[in-house]
């Protein structure tokens, strides 16, 4: 029965993330902030909700509280959200996917990396920063906020000049929505994701309980790939309609704010400083994501115009070994966790 309410998540967030990209993208239309602004803040932002949600309650609502389970959702899926690349490499066959998507998402890759290297310092640095706190609230969660800000007001202020092109270009690809009614499906389509996302947290602390593999295990496995649904839908409906950019902006931004979650859950966590009282073996998961991220800018970086292996690129193949190294090394060091 479990597996069957699991199931059951995943489908409405599978739908609703559907629905999430055509409407953002008529959004990106309408409000005339391009497709890169849209994915990396209104997309990201509401396809990071399950993420969100589920490790608040993990540590709010579950009893007993589950760090563990809350930090794999977050660290998972920024690794689940980089392997989404790689399918849409293999998706996209006329060339590499990063070759048509914007430079400027380097910056994302890049403030994404220094975000979880600031969290996986304070996982290593461990009990060490645990006086370190401003009230309920650890330093290093309040540096992670502020990185994060000032990181999108820095992008903000990048891409505010490449916009006006790309809105007249597409003006009229949906003339035929009105702009409320795109807003008001956004907005139930993003209350469908919040509300399995509450109920995610229970089923995969069940999940953990049952089959004893451990929170940190199942947090970023089952749970981060089962959040990351709306990541994986939006991105492919993305590459559907043409919108690389829009694509890609979400999933990098949507890794941007799993981390910057870590903020609300510290808030929310009553005993102590959450980065100090998880496993270690949450950075197995950082370094992936480090390593993953940098390939991504690698593959921006490099422009090939052909596919190293007909189907799918060489950064794409590194993406999906370095993703299934990671949830193996995780899996064989943490099914003696609690």
């Amino acid at each position: 029965m479990i597996w069957f309410k699991f199931v059951l998540c995943l489908a409405i967030i599978l739908f609703a993330g559907t629905k999430l990209a055509w409407y953002g993208d008529a959004i990106a239309e309408k409000t005339g902030l391009g497709r890169i602004w849209i994915g990396l803040v209104l997309l990201a932002a509401i396809t990071t909700m399950p993420e969100l949600v589920t490790s608040m309650s993990s540590v709010a609502l579950v009893r007993p509280p589950s760090p563990d389970l809350a930090l794999g959702t977050l660290f998972g899926s920024c690794s689940f959200n980089l392997s989404i690349l790689a399918l849409l490499d293999i998706l996209h066959r006329s060339t590499p996917v990063l070759t048509e998507a914007s430079l400027r998402h380097t910056a994302s890759a890049g403030w994404g990396i220094l975000l979880i290297a600031i969290a996986a310092g304070s996982i290593l640095a461990g009990a060490r920063f645990s006086g370190l706190a401003l009230g309920r609230v650890g330093v290093p969660s309040i540096i992670i906020l502020v990185v994060y800000l000032v990181g999108m007001r820095q992008m903000f202020l990048s891409e505010r000049g490449h916009q006006s092109a790309t809105a007249k270009a597409d003006s009229l690809q949906y003339k035929e929505i009105p702009a409320k009614t795109a807003y008001l499906r956004f907005a139930l389509a993003a209350a469908a994701i919040i509300a399995a996302g509450i109920w995610l947290s229970f089923i995969g602390n069940k999940i953990a309980e049952t089959t004893g593999w451990g929170a940190s295990f199942v947090g970023s496995l089952f749970l981060a790939i089962a959040t990351s649904a709306p990541e994986l839908v939006v991105a492919t409906t993305a590459l559907r309609i043409g919108a690389i950019d829009m694509a890609v902006a979400d999933v990098l931004g949507a890794n941007m704010l799993d981390i910057t979650v870590i903020f609300p859950v510290d808030v929310f966590y009553s005993k102590g400083f959450i980065l100090s009282s998880v496993s270690g073996s949450h950075l197995i998961t950082a370094v992936v994501v480090v390593v993953m991220n940098l390939l991504v800018i690698l593959g921006l970086r490099l422009r090939q115009r052909r596919k190293t292996f007909i189907v799918i690129s060489w950064y794409a193949l590194a993406l999906i070994g370095l993703y299934i190294f990671g949830a193996y090394a995780l899996f064989t060091s943490g099914t003696s966790l609690g």
